[in-house]
């Protein structure tokens, strides 16, 4: 399975993501630079997080326009797993690969700490391995991780089953119904704020991002035939 981590100017997790790729699954994986526009080689896309373009205008709103991004939305489009962490959250949110829009957090500071998060959709490909209702600590770093859509467009994420992660306890951004991650109909396309990537260790605080790349592995092996 090769996995992709686009790296757009100001991405600063793009790193941590290919070391997760390769220490978890140790399957190939490539940074690939925002101008190279063909990723038809790839089975699976990480967007990584980080400050694209400085987060000017708003966060992902420039990053959307990249040469990468017309091979994403194809690889997407497609079918292939495309998943996108923090500011490549925003980033698929801005693309409209995922419904709803980013706002900045409601207390209005930027925070990096452990969160509980609620496994609330294990029938995707991101969430394969791990339990109903299962309680993981991932932890989160973002200034606008406000996570808001109108009231039809909720409805249709609870009604199709949507919405992949809740945040347990306190909201940690004021994120409309604690949405922490959510995916597309198709359920190829994920988006979260907290990071995985960060969470594929004891030493790190936490495991439990282990298992969401590994349900990526499961889901292409048995989709995929790999041998």
């Amino acid at each position: 399975m090769r996995f992709a981590v686009p790296v757009f100017p100001g991405s600063n997790c793009d790193l941590d993501c290919v070391h997760a790729i390769e220490d978890v699954l140790q399957e190939p994986v490539e940074p690939v630079w925002h101008q190279e526009e063909d990723v038809s080689r790839f089975d699976a896309i990480i967007l990584p997080g980080g400050f694209s373009y400085g987060d000017y205008l708003r966060t992902g709103a420039l990053a959307r326009f990249s040469p990468v991004m017309k091979g994403v939305k194809q690889a997407a489009e497609s079918g292939k797993l495309v998943i996108g962490i923090c500011n490549g959250f925003q980033i698929l949110l801005e693309m409209g690969l995922l419904p709803g829009a980013m706002l900045t957090n409601d207390h209005l500071q930027f925070r990096c700490e452990m969160q509980t998060l609620i496994v609330e959709n294990v029938e995707t490909p991101f969430t394969c391995k791990y339990a109903p209702g299962e309680a993981i600590r991932i932890p989160i770093a973002h200034m606008s991780g406000n996570y808001f859509c109108d009231p039809s467009t909720l409805a249709e994420l609870k009604q199709n089953g949507q919405i992949v992660f809740r945040y347990a306890g306190d909201n940690p951004n004021g994120s409309i119904e604690k949405i922490a991650g959510i995916c597309n109909r198709k359920r190829n396309v994920l988006g979260m704020m907290p990071h995985p990537e960060r969470a594929i260790a004891d030493w790190m605080g936490s495991e439990d991002g282990k298992k969401l790349f590994q349900s990526m592995f499961a889901y292409w092996k048995e989709n995929c035939g790999a041998a």
